[in-house]
């Protein structure tokens, strides 16, 4: 078994990445995983994986650093179902606790670690689920109450369900902390400690992240215990089957043409975008031109970025054009291109974009797309992620684009777009259920109310004309009694006031007396006038 030291010198990595067998029968990995790897064609391990596994299959903590798309999600699956499956099993599946932990930044990475996790544990008859945001939390409060072995959590959903006792990590076994840099940059470190401190500290913890800045360095130090560092080639490295080119181009108009030209090829691309919006604007204009493409980014919810995913891994849309949301933890084989449409702006957020590409081995492309100025930006950033690169200026029927895409594929007619009607539209919302029916109640109401009132006229008519000769200016009086301050009739004022449902709050109306029902009692915010006695006043 390897130490710090061991594992971080040069020679004694590459010793064991040098291992003529790296099948994962032979680096222990039980049978019913070897099964259902497999079956998925995973027969020979990867260097992150040969190097980690007999470490975390032993129970040794474990600190991964990696190049994007090194394999690092199985580095750290296998070990977890083989020992929650095995050494660690036993016992009833208990509401709300689990088992196994992983933390991830992204809702993407996150759905992603738990389709690799999900067959593994299937074949120990364990459950998993995903926790995050964004979505409702019923279906995720329903999965921890009918009990579940592992979660793959985002930290700010998993901290909420932790206050409202949904979730306790009172028995976690494995705790998992994946891409810890990117959660360091979207701030999420302080959540993840409080995570992290309601774990028990004998737990296995096992930490994978590209670099150790950003405070990273202390997750290490406070919570994992004799550690055992691997790393596989430099961190934030460019990967070796990586081709990288950079397109200067004239202007705007130059820039769009490139961009749809390159798009046209029959295999998989990602366009990469600075902006939600013009991620979208240029997925539709790619479709409209006959390139089926869809965006992924933060304004589209959970089920919209499924569904997009979805087409994108089944192929029914060859393009992605995609904001940084999916540099990490988006992984659909077979992506031969990458494009910086808009080139971004620091070099680990190019490096993790071009991740996208070129994975596990496979080979793959990458483009830079420059328009006048923004040279010397692309320059210093390119620099800075170490990749050498002479820049060329292209049109699209240069013969280096024509390389880049192949065989152009097929024209596909874009599907009509339906016109959503404008007003008239009847929602089916629970909100506007209500509404509707306490709109519908106001109208039975105010029906009532208006023949109430008629009658209530009528009746006060006959009575003016029973007394009309009883008392000193008896008529008079009734006049007064009988009309507002603007001459209106008694019944004109209650038919009106039926017609025109309360407001809520009892809001004050201009000219409305105070009602007394009889007694002396005030509805509140009436407004009270003099009547004959003396004034009074309303709450």
């Amino acid at each position: 078994m390897c130490n710090r030291a061991e594992a971080t010198d040069p020679g004694f990595v590459a010793q064991k990445s040098a291992m003529t067998d790296t099948s994962f029968r032979t680096l222990g990995v039980p049978a019913p995983l070897l099964d259902v790897l497999a079956k998925d064609g995973k027969t020979e391990a990867f260097p992150i994986q040969v190097d980690t596994l007999p470490d975390t299959l032993s129970g040794r903590d474990v600190l991964g650093r990696g190049k994007t798309g090194s394999g690092k999600t199985l580095a750290f699956s296998i070990p977890m179902v083989a020992r929650l499956g095995g050494a660690l099993a036993g016992g009833a599946r208990r509401q709300g606790r689990i088992l196994g932990l992983v933390l991830a930044p992204t809702r993407e990475l996150a759905t992603q670690i738990n389709a690799t996790l999900e067959p593994l544990a299937a074949a120990y008859g364990l459950k998993t689920t995903t926790i995050f945001g964004g979505v409702n939390q019923t279906r995720q409060v329903q999965a921890l109450n009918a009990g579940v072995d592992i979660v793959v959590a985002c930290p700010g959903r998993l901290e909420d369900l932790m206050k409202q006792g949904y979730v306790k990590l009172d028995a976690v076994e494995i705790t998992v902390i994946d891409e810890a840099d990117h959660m360091a940059d979207l701030g999420f470190l302080p959540s993840v400690t409080r995570i992290l401190d309601k774990t028990p500290r004998d737990g296995q913890r096992l930490l994978f992240s590209a670099t150790l800045d950003n405070g990273v360095d202390k997750l290490v130090s406070r919570f994992l215990q004799n550690e055992v560092l691997h790393s596989v080639d430099e961190a934030n490295s460019p990967v070796a089957a990586m081709t990288h080119h950079v397109f200067h181009v004239e202007g705007a108009d130059a820039k769009k043409e490139l961009v749809r030209t390159l798009a046209s090829g029959t295999g998989r691309r990602i366009l990469f975008m600075r902006t939600k919006h013009h991620a979208k604007k240029l997925a539709q204009a790619l479709t409209a031109q006959g390139i089926p493409s869809v965006d992924l980014h933060g304004n589209l919810s959970q089920p919209q970025r499924d569904r997009n995913l979805a087409a994108f891994s089944a192929g029914t849309a060859k393009v992605l054009v995609a904001t940084d949301v999916a540099a990490r933890g988006v992984h659909v084989d077979d992506v031969e291109l990458v494009i910086h449409v808009d080139p971004p702006m620091e070099h680990k957020a190019y490096l993790h974009r071009s991740g996208r590409t070129a994975r596990a081995g496979a080979e793959g492309s990458v483009v830079t797309v420059v328009l006048p100025g923004q040279e010397k930006d692309v320059k210093d950033l390119l620099r800075k992620a170490a990749i050498t690169v002479t820049p060329t200026r292209v049109t699209p029927t240069s013969p280096e684009v024509a390389e880049l895409v192949g065989q152009v594929a097929a024209y596909v007619k874009p599907e009509p777009k339906v016109e959503q009607p404008r007003g008239g539209g009847r929602s089916q919302g629970a909100n506007a259920q209500r509404k509707r029916a306490a709109r519908d109640e106001g109208a039975r109401a105010g029906g009532q109310g208006r023949s109430g009132g008629r009658g209530a006229g009528r009746d006060a008519g006959a009575g003016r004309g029973a007394s009309a000769g009883q008392g000193r200016g008896a008529g008079r009086d009734a006049v007064a009694r009988t009309s507002d301050s603007h001459g209106r009739p008694a019944a004109e004022r209650s038919a009106r006031s039926a017609q025109q449902p309360a407001a809520a709050g009892n809001a004050r109306t201009p000219g409305r007396r105070a009602s007394t029902g009889g007694g002396s009692k005030l509805t509140v915010g009436s407004v009270v006038r003099s009547n004959g006695g003396g004034q009074r006043r309303g709450r």
